[in-house]
């Protein structure tokens, strides 16, 4: 950028600092019919007004709340996008996406009324490349309950949802055992219909299902973790090998869409799980090809392209069949596990490589076996969403986060309320997407 341009630019930013501000305040998108709002300058210049013409209404920030052909994602289903009537001095292209990056995800629906440009900023999906740079990304809960049709969206605070479209699947694989992860701004469902193994991948931007691309050797009961955009599997059971226990691990890429092989691991495994740490790929726990269960755990360093075997990583830590993969979380680059014989949270040591009790958690794993419980990072807490531990409290689920502290003997736990959207406490997938 030349000199000149710099300093264009500079001052378009401090002419308009008190637009960014409200946009910052969700107060710069409003919808049509919405009424003109005056911004007083913070550097003594005329105030600047902003007006949006035609005719709609709506009730506030939540996901669920838009007018009537308006997808909540961000799409139309029928209504095109509009200009805007701004009585502003023009803004730079890059002035225009630096601000919109800005504006809660939450928000997104509303740009249809705005601008076409910020609207197709949405859905080509540009405007996520922007907020992971200038780091502005929000954390999302996808889930899906027993009983559901639909998989949800939650904000981080759970006080706003919707409901994803209906995933265009056969009634085998609805029916069926599923397993998910994040990558980006796809959201990864794996599973069975009747013509074998398939993934179903929904993209952010478009709002819409679409089936593939097929892992490199389909599994089931896999390890899975999400780093940046990037996602790694590693084990599991062969959909299409005769249902042999894998060492195999692959890499999923969100902008080629394809996966990519990547050296085996040392052990074979099943019913394991997976997390990301010290910039690896950690793989832990599970049973191998005869059914015992396995305390190692491996690391994959993509940098040296090989896996490090970690031995007793889950020493003293009950195993069987008919339990859970471990149920583990990363925060702060710190290892915590929920142990669902016990309701207890761990961290882990590294220095020691043993674990350290850190208290109860507020749901019951024990009684599911682990089963039906979502344990999850959210930035810089820990999510536990299962039943209560209340006799009274029935079937819905209850959700708590914490921020956790490895020397602390107890954590203090938040109880979330997310309305009345209140699901099943046994959650069958969830999984946090960061864009």
């Amino acid at each position: 950028m030349s000199k000149r341009k710099e300093i264009e630019g500079e001052a378009e930013i401090e002419k308009l600092r008190t637009i960014n501000d409200k946009v910052c305040r969700k107060k710069v998108l409003l919808p049509r019919g919405s009424a003109g709002s005056i911004c007083n300058s913070s550097n003594g210049s005329p105030p600047v007004k902003i007006t949006v013409s035609d005719t709609a209404s709506t009730a506030g920030p939540r996901w669920d709340r838009f007018p009537s052909g308006v997808d909540r994602a961000g799409g139309s289903s029928g209504a095109e996008p509009q200009d805007a009537d701004y009585s502003v001095a023009s803004l730079s292209d890059e002035l225009e996406a630096l601000i919109l990056a800005r504006v809660p995800r939450s928000e997104y629906g509303k740009f249809s009324f705005v601008n076409k440009r910020f609207f197709s900023l949405v859905k080509s999906g540009e405007v996520y490349n922007i907020r992971k740079s200038i780091g502005s990304t929000e954390s999302s809960v996808f889930m899906l309950a027993t009983g559901e049709t639909s998989w949800w969206a939650f904000d981080r605070k759970f006080r706003s949802c919707r409901k994803l479209p209906i995933l265009p699947s056969d009634s085998c694989f609805k029916s069926g055992d599923k397993e998910s992860l994040c990558a980006g701004t796809h959201l990864i469902v794996s599973g069975k219909e009747f013509n074998g193994v398939v993934i179903w991948r929904y993209e952010l931007a478009s709002n819409k299902w679409f089936k593939g691309p097929s892992m490199i050797s389909p599994r089931c009961l896999f390890a899975s973790a999400t780093c940046g955009t990037c996602a790694f599997v590693a084990g599991g059971i062969g959909m299409e090998t005769n249902w042999k226990v894998l060492s195999s691990a692959e890499k999923y890429n969100p902008e080629s869409k394809s996966w990519e092989p990547l050296p085996s691991m040392h052990r074979r495994r099943k019913l394991c799980s997976g997390c990301y740490m010290d910039n690896k790929f950690y793989v832990i726990g599970g049973m191998d090809e005869e059914a015992k269960g396995l305390t190692c755990g491996e690391a994959f360093d993509e940098q040296k392209n090989s896996w490090e075997l970690i031995p007793d990583m889950l020493k003293d830590t009950p195993v069987s069949a008919s339990q859970s993969p471990p149920l583990v979380a990363v925060v702060n680059n710190e290892l915590y596990s929920l142990e669902a014989s016990s309701n207890e949270l761990k961290v882990y040591l590294k220095s020691s490589q043993s674990w350290n009790n850190l208290g109860p958690v507020p749901v019951r794993a024990d009684s599911t076996k682990g089963w039906g419980v979502a344990f999850k990072s959210l930035g810089d807490e820990l999510l536990v969403i299962g039943a209560s531990l209340a006799a009274n409290a029935g079937h819905r689920m209850t959700i708590y986060t914490c921020r956790p502290d490895p020397q602390a003997n107890e954590l203090q736990w938040r109880p979330l309320d997310c309305g009345t959207n209140q699901l099943s406490h046994f959650i069958l997938n969830c999984s946090v997407m960061v864009a």
